[in-house]
């Protein structure tokens, strides 16, 4: 077995004495100082902060030449609990190499030292012992055991460029590796004929750990929304969604269908023998020191298990009102609203445009010591510090209306509805906001003015409606122009036909459209932007509710009450240049 390289941490120290001490302490343990150089460090530490300057000890004694930094990450290193060594490249195996993928090497900057395959353990050496999440990754993502080492920063970096710069595995080598493994190959067309033994052993088998590693870190570095493995009767597909679009990726063999869908199972902890009923499950990564929350629904099928994996990254998510999208006059508008004592903010739209999002950078403007906000969600997406947040529980019969009474018992300022599914969530919602609380919550319609009549058709009684909404935002998602490859373009007629434009309308304005590009993958487009359209309730729009008013009616009358809509709103981002026709085409519908 390759050795490490020399330890600096002397043998006779043992690295769990030192875990948890004070940074003097691990020095006088180390033998680096004395108990008398620390007592005059902390003296002149103690004096500097009386005239208000904080400063760490350590800098102190680096400044009176007792310690160097390499003193420091040794100590650092010894508080929590791991060695600190130096690097023997020559000493590292190839075995070692190989079962750390580049992917992973380079994202988590980390490099192997040993591995002990029989063993399933491998030794990782780290530049700062404060990324102790990379190891709770790697056993997560490669199954290994895994123990970490602190070494110094060029001693790391020297390795990585030697032996990682090269080009990342590529996913075609990958499938050609994956279809030429016999081992694997004996899936195929298996159905229900295995055992749990072989599945747990197809699911451990490394180049299957490795695809799935790259495939996620592929995703997270593509900012991929989802990603999608679906069996069919002929092929086994992998599709990401980035920006609202399905992308088709290389395909794996069919035979990886179960390898990977057991492999995916057991890093969300899912029960992989139960293959007939649909699961839920979750993973949580730290890449690049942000955290990644991954979301798995896992249904039974025609020809084997379909697995989506939502990605939550939340380096990507702005949870600021105004870095959502509002224009200046509805981000006004929204301020005022969501200031209101009591009622009913309602967030409408399909799945995926952003309705969370919206609520969630809401509720973060409101989060203040003085106000209690809760919130009930089908499942919590993000963590937010302030906020109470609640996750629904079918199963235990913990619904949305369940945990909304519990709510009403616990003082809250502020209530998050994650949606309004039934008559009984409605009800208590109206409650809630009549008994003077401020309510947020979701529905799925295409507009606006439909909201109303799908409360109506749940059961709601419309004088209570108009007692209690304050306003319904609508909103969708367009695909941005890429900045990198934006050009100016002449549409044809049928272009503007469909926006219900002429020639003239555009005259005097510039259209732009993306060439396509390596930085948008050659679709043109790069991130997406959020369209809205706010009806805010007044007494003339109430009074139409009571009368029972069509939604149509509703709407000419909530625009000449100057609401803009979904459309106008993305006729405004074309005009400014930020989207196409196309996209506003394809996710507004016309006004009747």
């Amino acid at each position: 077995m390759a050795k490490q390289g020399e330890t600096s941490i002397k043998k006779d120290i043992d690295p769990s004495q030192l875990k948890g001490r004070r940074f003097g302490r691990v020095l006088t343990k180390l033998r680096i100082i004395t108990r008398d150089q620390v007592h005059e460090a902390l003296a002149i530490q103690r004096s500097r902060k009386e005239k208000g300057e904080r400063i760490l000890i350590g800098k102190i004694l680096i400044e009176l030449g007792y310690i160097k930094e390499r003193d420091i990450m040794r100590a650092l290193a010894g508080q929590a609990g791991m060695r600190m060594v130096d690097v023997d490249e020559e000493s590292i195996s190839k075995e070692a190499f190989e079962a750390m993928p580049t992917e992973t090497a380079t994202t988590y900057q980390i490099i192997p030292l040993e591995f002990d395959e029989p063993n399933k353990k491998l030794t990782i050496a780290m530049k700062n012992p404060d990324n102790f999440r990379a190891v709770d990754d790697l056993r997560l993502l490669m199954g290994f055991k895994v123990e970490a080492v602190v070494a110094p920063e060029d001693q790391i970096d020297r390795v990585l460029q030697k032996h990682y710069s090269g080009e990342s595995s590529s996913m075609t080598t990958m499938m050609t590796e994956l279809s030429e493994d016999e081992q694997l190959a004996s899936f195929k067309g298996r159905g229900d004929s295995i055992d749990l033994e072989e599945l747990v052993t197809a699911a451990e088998d490394n180049k299957v750990v490795r695809l799935i590693n790259l495939v996620l870190l592929q995703a997270i570095k593509d900012k991929a929304s989802d990603i999608h493995f679906e069996p069919f009767e002929d092929e086994f597909k992998m599709r990401y969604r980035i920006d609202g679009i399905l992308y088709e990726m290389v395909p794996p063999p069919l035979h990886l269908a179960l390898p990977v869908v057991s492999r995916i199972k057991v890093m969300a902890s899912l029960d992989i023998a139960e293959r007939r009923l649909p699961q839920d499950g979750r993973i949580e990564l730290v890449v690049n020191n942000n955290p990644v929350d991954l979301r798995i629904s896992v249904l039974p099928t025609m020809f084997g298990e379909s697995v989506v994996m939502r990605v939550l990254d939340r380096a990507n998510v702005q949870l600021s009102l105004d870095k959502v999208g509002f224009r200046d006059d509805e981000l006004s508008e929204i301020r005022e609203l969501i200031k209101k004592p009591n009622g009913i903010i309602i967030v409408t739209g399909p799945t995926g445009c952003g309705k969370t999002t919206t609520l969630y950078a809401a509720l973060n403007e409101l989060n203040d010591p003085v106000t209690k906000i809760l919130t009930a969600e089908d499942p919590v997406e993000y963590d937010i510090d302030g906020l109470i947040q609640c996750q629904i529980n079918v199963d235990q019969d913990l619904t949305f209306a369940r945990l909304l009474r519990s709510f009403l018992r616990q003082d809250p300022d502020i209530i998050l509805v994650g949606e309004i599914r039934d008559l009984e969530t409605a009800q208590i919602a109206v409650q809630a906001s009549l008994t003077g609380h401020l309510v947020f919550s979701t529905l799925h319609t295409n507009d606006a003015p439909s909201s109303i009549l799908r409360l109506a058709d749940l059961g709601m009684e419309t004088f209570l409606l108009t007692a209690t909404i304050e306003a319904i935002v609508a909103q969708r998602l367009v695909r941005r122009i890429c900045l990198h490859c934006k050009e100016d373009f002449v549409p044809t007629d049928e272009q503007l036909m469909e926006l219900q434009l002429k020639r003239d309308d555009v005259q005097d304005r510039t259209l732009f459209r993306g060439r396509g590009c390596d930085n948008c993958n050659h679709s043109g487009y790069r991130g997406r932007m959020a369209l809205f359209e706010i009806m805010q309730m007044d007494d003339v729009l109430r009074e139409m509710i009571i009368t029972d008013a069509s939604t149509n009616v509703l709407r000419a009358e909530a625009i000449q009450r100057g609401m803009r809509t979904l459309r106008d709103s993305g006729l405004l981002a074309i005009y400014e240049g930020q989207t196409t026709l196309d996209e506003v085409v394809r996710e507004t519908i016309i006004e009747e």
